[in-house]
């Protein structure tokens, strides 16, 4: 009997212990509880949120200072979510808008109706 209550707690424990940590919702406790935050991250993340909840990733790593992409991709990996959402290694907005800006087709000049082929 007595084994049994010991292995529903582990469980339940261990269950807890991977349990999802949004980032607008949650205390410096449970920040510093997410392996990779201590509490001078858990502190930048929750003055920066004094000025708005953070909208994804990108506004998450944009704001607080340290985190980049492979940051994120492992706080991500430890528990911590944003909106409920975990990182899906999304680029930053100005990556997003260079990358759109480099994927545009260049157009090709027009070619004049009356041209004749060049001869031999």
């Amino acid at each position: 009997m007595l084994k049994k209550i010991l292995a529903t707690l582990a469980m339940l424990f261990a269950a807890a212990s991977f349990a999802a940590v949004d980032v607008n919702k949650s205390t410096a406790a449970d920040l510093d509880g997410i392996k990779g935050i201590g509490p001078a991250m858990s502190k930048r993340i929750l003055d920066a949120r004094k000025t708005g909840e953070f909208k994804d990733w990108p506004d998450f790593m944009q704001r607080i200072k340290g985190v980049k992409e492979k940051k994120a991709e492992k706080l991500s990996a430890e528990g911590l979510t944003i909106n409920g959402q975990a990182f899906g290694g999304q680029a930053s907005a100005p990556a997003a808008a260079k990358a759109d800006k480099a994927a545009k087709p260049v157009k090709a000049a027009p070619v004049a109706a009356d041209a004749k082929p060049a001869k031999p």
